[in-house]
């Protein structure tokens, strides 16, 4: 786990050393252990190493292969890596490190970009080809490695953060206006774009191709995409059960090959106890980490956010060394400017509580495994499927669906949201941008099929939630140099999950399409459902009570919180009209849904954490102001 950077200039000159030098050296808290710099003709290669594999010099990036006419900046880690290289061995290759970077550097050399399929990983990478003259940047098939860039008709810059580009004085920051309302409405950017205007990202299971005296253009391959599609002739369920516990065990054995210390994430879940399960069969004394909250000025549902209880059970079970951390009101305040410095790309979720988890975990460990995945491919949030599965076509079931997904704020209230800056947004249909997403899966939509409907739904989650997931716990743990691991978002597993009877996922399928929609909310009140299968073969792993427990968040109670503690520090960055914010959103609309949070009309938590976010966002980015002198607000 790493950070890469690289320029590439179209005129032919030889990229600037001070800048690549400053771009990768910007990317240090990724890779505290190491760096270098690659230089010829009109590309530059940078890279900040976090050793993981082989710890030795011969790990070193960027890579060359042992003629020098192929080289490699990348970050991840390829879990298959030691097949892969074997059957690279027996095609007469030699190898001189023990590290996965030179079997991608080899696989490259024999079987071209294709390569890429070959992966079972985590990945973004720059692959500089001198005799062909061909650049190309990588990333994995779900996106969980980063790699932005920027072009324009002068250059190319690619990064693992955005803060790189900073460095290059052809780079110049501005807001995405159109980006910035896709996020408030969403909390998330399903297109490929970022707030930072001409800043896009590589598509998960995407390379991109550059020829060096082709001119400026850059020709996109999607290599793999998701295919949730049940099989024609399906097995029997017990069938299904024992293959996905092999599965499971496989991944999870993959994923803890390390050179350095492992440890798990440990919340009171299935998914996080099942994998610190595992893990602990193999590593005695496995080091576990879990972030609480202080509940004492909580009210209703966020009374049992606090999971700390939970986790120390799990530990004892598996007699791990359990480390906690109590986070309080105050604690989202002072960790908001360093996190959003670290975010830059604003995603879904309150995720500061994820921000201190890891700041915890790399006090001890180098690697860190996560339970991410597992809700995204078993069906976890039933609550949002059913939500929209009654539906008589494709049509009303985007209606249905994106209703659920304005997240921050409904259609009827952006234009008022956005009335500073309408002109230059009204052209941003966020509903197309929605449907666009779902329709790439093709699937064939009628009253008796809901099946479809589900499919399509974690088709679409996989393809937006997941991502803005995964961009967030990249960005969180690399904040303190630390790697995580999603085993459950291992190839095999994931291909599994994807043609598994939806059956197998949900239990009460047929109950929903019976049962009159204005009872929906009552039935899912009522029932524990989502991951059916998966709680079966995770009951091998933790006690019946946590395989069957109901589906938790990991967010602290900041609906109370906002109301008192909080209060204010909400009043001084969001009910100030000098505030940045002000710029683009009308001011009386941010007030009064706020109002409407303080008074217990609605709960609007996520916009007015997404708020906080976007006035610290303009401070750093637009202003130029230091995050750590934002700390003492």
């Amino acid at each position: 786990m790493c950070g890469i950077s690289g320029v590439l200039n179209f005129d032919g000159t030889s990229p600037s050393q001070k800048v690549i030098d400053e771009m990768t050296d910007s990317l240090k808290h990724r890779g505290p252990d190491g760096r270098g710099i690659f230089i010829a003709k009109n590309v530059a290669l940078g890279h900040r190493r976090l050793k993981i594999l082989d710890l030795s010099e011969q790990g070193a990036q960027p890579m060359k292969t042992e003629k020098g006419e192929v080289v490699i900046s990348y970050n991840g880690e390829i879990y298959n890596f030691k097949e892969i290289r074997n059957e690279l061995e027996k095609k007469g290759y030699t190898f001189k490190s023990t590290t996965d970077t030179e079997v991608i550097l080899y696989s490259y050399k024999e079987w071209g970009i294709d390569c890429i399929k070959k992966f079972n990983g985590m990945f973004a990478f720059a692959i500089y080809d001198l005799e062909k003259e061909k650049l190309y940047l990588g990333r994995d098939r779900y996106g969980i490695k980063p790699l932005y860039y920027f072009k324009d008709d002068k250059m190319l810059l690619f990064a693992s953060e955005v803060k790189a580009f900073l460095n290059h004085p052809g780079f110049k920051v501005e807001l995405d206006k159109e980006t910035l309302l896709e996020y408030f409405t969403f909390q998330n950017i399903f297109s490929n774009k970022t707030l930072f205007k001409g800043v896009k990202l590589i598509q998960p299971g995407n390379f991109a191709e550059v020829l060096l005296k082709g001119g400026s253009k850059l020709q996109f391959t999607k290599y793999w995409d998701f295919k949730f599609q049940e099989e024609k002739n399906p097995k029997t369920e017990e069938e299904y059960i024992q293959e996905l516990d092999i599965l499971f065990k496989n991944a999870v054995k993959r994923q803890i090959v390390s050179d350095v210390e492992v440890g798990t994430y440990l919340s009171g879940g299935v998914d996080s106890g099942s994998i610190t399960a595992l893990a602990a069969q193999t590593f005695p004394n496995l080091k576990t980490f879990c972030i609480g909250f202080d509940t004492s000025t909580a009210s209703g549902i966020e009374f049992s956010f606090d999971e700390r209880k939970k986790a120390e059970h799990l530990s004892y079970l598996y007699q791990t060394e359990h480390y906690e951390m109590v986070l309080k009101s105050g604690d989202l305040q002072r960790c908001l400017p360093e996190l959003v410095w670290h975010l830059e790309d604003l995603r879904i979720g309150q995720s500061y509580p994820n921000f201190y988890a890891s700041k915890l975990a790399s006090k001890f460990v180098k690697v860190c495994l996560s339970g991410t995945g597992g809700d995204e491919f078993f069906a976890g949030y039933p609550w949002r499927y059913y939500n929209s599965i009654r539906s008589e076509n494709f049509d009303e079931y985007v209606e249905k669906y994106y209703q659920y997904w304005q997240r921050l704020v409904p259609n009827k209230t952006i234009k008022k949201l956005f009335s500073p800056i309408w002109d230059e947004v009204k052209n941003v249909f966020t509903q197309e941008i929605f449907k666009n997403t779902l329709t790439n899966n093709n699937h064939h939509f009628t009253p008796e099929t809901p099946e479809e409907y589900i499919n399509n739904s974690l088709y679409f989650e996989a393809k937006t939630f997941l991502h803005g997931l995964l961009i967030v716990e990249d960005k969180l743990n690399m904040a303190h140099g630390l790697e995580s691991r999603v085993p459950l978002l291992d190839n095999d597993l994931v291909d599994f999950a994807m043609k598994l009877p939806v059956k197998l996922k949900l239990n009460n399928l047929g109950n929903v399409i019976k049962m009159d929609e204005n009872e929906l909310n009552k039935f899912l009140y009522r029932n524990k459902d989502g991951k059916v299968i998966l709680r079966k073969v995770f009951g091998n792993y933790v006690p019946s009570e946590v395989a069957h427990r109901e589906k938790q968040g990991f967010s602290g109670p900041d609906a109370s919180w906002f109301k008192g503690e909080s209060l204010k520090y909400i009043e001084t960055l969001l009910l100030n009209k000098k505030s940045n914010i002000f710029n683009y959103f009308n001011y009386e609309t941010v007030q009064e849904l706020i109002q409407e949070h303080m008074g217990g009309k609605q709960n609007h938590r996520l916009f007015i954490w997404s708020l906080l976010c976007f006035e610290h966002w303009c401070k750093i980015w637009l202003n130029g102001e230091d995050h750590n002198d934002l700390k003492e607000l």
